[in-house]
């Protein structure tokens, strides 16, 4: 089955507001082996959505639309799908007794506007909203309009829309044959070098066509490999999936950091939790990133003793005065401040390990030879400095930074050993 998901709204199709609802039931329609083949966004505009819909119902097997089924001029969904069929709109008394009923639970009367909320294209089926007063509609398109097609029209309000997803929606959906295919998918994170040198790292993974499939996505300097397969059932997915996998592993070794939602500081804590060993950081360039992101993480507490965050030379002397003076040898932005940085932090906060990161240089558009930034790794054993070109673009060179900090520490904790002063990430 091929499904499309479209979300209405001149808020969505504006910016204004994000679409959560469609990448949620993407993934619900992915678990019952429905591919999602399309997204489509549409304003409140009645033309527009009919069209949409038309176009909808020629292309997918199963349209889930959310959105535009409230009581105001501007809600249309209702409108369109009839416009769409060809049909009246009909009162469906249960529905309309059924809001009347919640707006007197709620000590409130029922504007007349409510009422459209209870009308229904001829030969449509009621979706029941259990905690609103927009029930959802759910309408066969006969062949003559395209290939046969089933929509279903829910509200926009997530809460309510997810609800009733499960109670009203899914059922019928097993009814019509999906579950019978599931779809399951296995994320991978990797972090330490550029997307095209990973792809060539992976023979023949990333091939149009290939079974199971491999898509890889980058965000921030984090890479995610999804590995996709289909079958009868989940364990027949994950047993695709495994071969696939282990050959991502052998490949890429510790390039890989975790799995689905996992960050790098997760990878971390995890680590540090397994050697009963503490982290403290400062950072300079980084302005307190990677301390916000350990202390997301759940019970951080037991493994991060806090981070420190400067802005300027006078702000680390008073700190940490030692460093100041190595700031008059070497510059603000040298390895030798910054491995100064993760010793005395690691020494104040009482850790096992200090990391630092050290001050961004100006950023510069047209440079051939890029200056660099220093982030280091202080234990017991010394130092570990590393550099790093500044050449990111700007919306992600903080957070690049972060990560390569903390992988510094992820490599670390998983090989062990030290490294004199220098080197490059």
């Amino acid at each position: 089955m091929l499904a499309e998901v479209i979300s209405i709204g001149d808020e969505l199709a504006s910016g204004e507001r994000l679409d959560t609802n469609s990448q949620w039931l993407s993934q619900r329609l992915g678990e019952l082996g429905v591919v999602v083949r399309y997204h489509t966004t549409v304003a409140d505009d009645l033309e527009a959505n009919i069209e949409v819909f038309r176009q909808a119902v020629r292309r997918a097997d199963i349209v889930v639309a959310t959105g535009g089924l409230g009581p105001t001029a501007d809600d249309l969904t209702r409108e369109a799908l009839a416009g769409m069929l060809g049909a009246p709109l009909e009162l469906d008394a249960a529905s309309l007794e059924q809001i009347r009923a919640l707006f007197a639970h709620r000590k409130r009367d029922m504007p007349e506007r409510n009422v459209v909320q209870a009308m229904f294209p001829l030969g449509s089926r009621v979706i029941p909203n259990a905690h609103g007063t927009a029930p959802g509609i759910d309408v066969t398109v006969p062949p003559p309009a395209g290939r046969p097609s089933r929509v279903f029209a829910l509200p926009g309000v997530p809460a309510e829309m997810k609800e009733m997803w499960r109670a009203g929606v899914v059922p019928r959906l097993i009814e019509q044959g999906a579950g019978r295919q599931v779809i399951r998918h296995r994320r991978i994170k990797c972090f330490g070098v550029g997307e095209s040198d990973l792809e060539q790292m992976l023979p023949d993974l990333i091939r149009r066509g290939r079974v199971p499939s491999v898509g890889i996505t980058v965000s921030a300097a984090t890479i995610t490999l999804r590995i996709t397969a289909g079958g009868c059932t989940p364990e027949e997915c994950l047993a695709a999936i495994a071969p696939t996998e282990a050959t991502i592993h052998q490949c890429l070794g510790t390039l890989v950091f975790g799995y689905e939602d996992d960050e790098l500081e997760h990878a971390v804590a995890r680590l540090l939790a397994e050697r009963g060993e503490t982290l403290a950081t400062v950072e300079w360039g980084t302005a307190g990133l990677v301390a916000q992101w350990l202390g997301d993480v759940a019970d951080a507490d037991a493994v991060f003793r806090g981070g420190l965050t400067v802005g300027s030379a006078q702000a680390v002397g008073r700190l940490f005065p030692t460093v100041e003076r190595t700031i008059k040898q070497h510059g603000e932005i040298s390895g030798e401040v910054t491995a100064a940085l993760a010793s005395a932090c690691r020494q104040q906060l009482g850790a096992d390990y200090g990391l630092a990161v050290g001050k961004f240089p100006i950023f510069e558009t047209q440079t051939s030879d890029p200056p660099l930034y220093y982030f280091a790794l202080a234990s017991a054993d010394g130092v570990m400095v590393r550099s790093s070109p500044f050449a990111a673009h700007p919306a992600i060179l903080k957070a690049r930074a972060g990560k390569q900090a903390l992988n510094l520490l992820r490599l670390r904790l998983l090989k062990g050993g030290n490294d004199t002063l220098g080197g490059r990430a």
